[in-house]
């Protein structure tokens, strides 16, 4: 969670140096409430009363990213590069470097693993929900460019054999494309069976229009 902290001193200044000082963080990494200016009273000490300031860390969102990843790249032996891109609801890390393809894992399983650990960080710390999407050599766009391919394949032979066919396990992000690739055949349906992590897609011809 982030931090904050409650200081008092003989001026504003002084009280944001000493929690700024405590919290380990800059000015422009932290969020300021001034709860009481002060005052030197009358004759600079009849009712003096110190200054009292409220600093909250802000969170830094790359900071974050890196302080997460760059421990385990460390462990796994791989110097990974990071290009950080901000969307609207969502921030895509893009990783790069040498032997980055052990990230991935099998059919993308760390990446997924690394993915969902990352997120839970990252929204802990925000109040609005943010989608996180980490990547290594354009492997998603690729994986879904593949997915799609497949979906379309089988649809085409459910719908020629009028016979159900269940794919391999995949995970949730994986079934989703399945299904939303397969929402424009009007004599296809699909269904998610089974549990994780072996929940697979059923696809089935259904009575019907031809496919849009």
């Amino acid at each position: 969670m982030l931090r904050t902290i409650v200081k008092e001193a003989k001026t504003v200044d002084e009280a944001l140096r000493l929690a700024l000082e405590e919290l380990g963080i800059d000015k422009e990494h932290a969020q300021v409430e001034v709860i009481n200016e002060g005052n030197k009273g009358i004759l600079g000490f009849i009712g003096n009363r110190n200054a009292v300031v409220r600093v909250t860390e802000l969170f830094n969102m790359e900071d974050t990213i890196q302080t997460f990843l760059k421990p385990i790249f460390d462990k796994m032996g791989i110097s990974a590069e990071m290009d950080i891109e901000y969307r609207e609801d969502s921030i895509l890390i893009k990783l790069s470097g040498d032997n980055i393809g052990i990230v991935i894992g099998r059919r993308g399983e760390t990446l997924d693993a690394l993915q969902y650990l990352l997120s839970l960080v990252i929204n802990k710390n925000t109040e609005q929900y943010t989608r996180v999407v980490l990547d290594v050599a354009d492997y998603r766009s690729k994986r879904e460019e593949t997915l799609q391919r497949l979906a379309r394949r089988v649809a085409d032979k459910v719908a020629k054999t009028r016979r159900s066919i269940t794919l391999e396990p995949m995970n949730p992000y994986e079934r989703r494309i399945i299904h939303s690739t397969l929402q424009e055949y009007k004599n296809i349906d699909t269904q998610s069976i089974g549990e994780e992590p072996n929940r697979k897609v059923v696809i089935r011809f259904k009575q019907g229009n031809a496919r849009a």
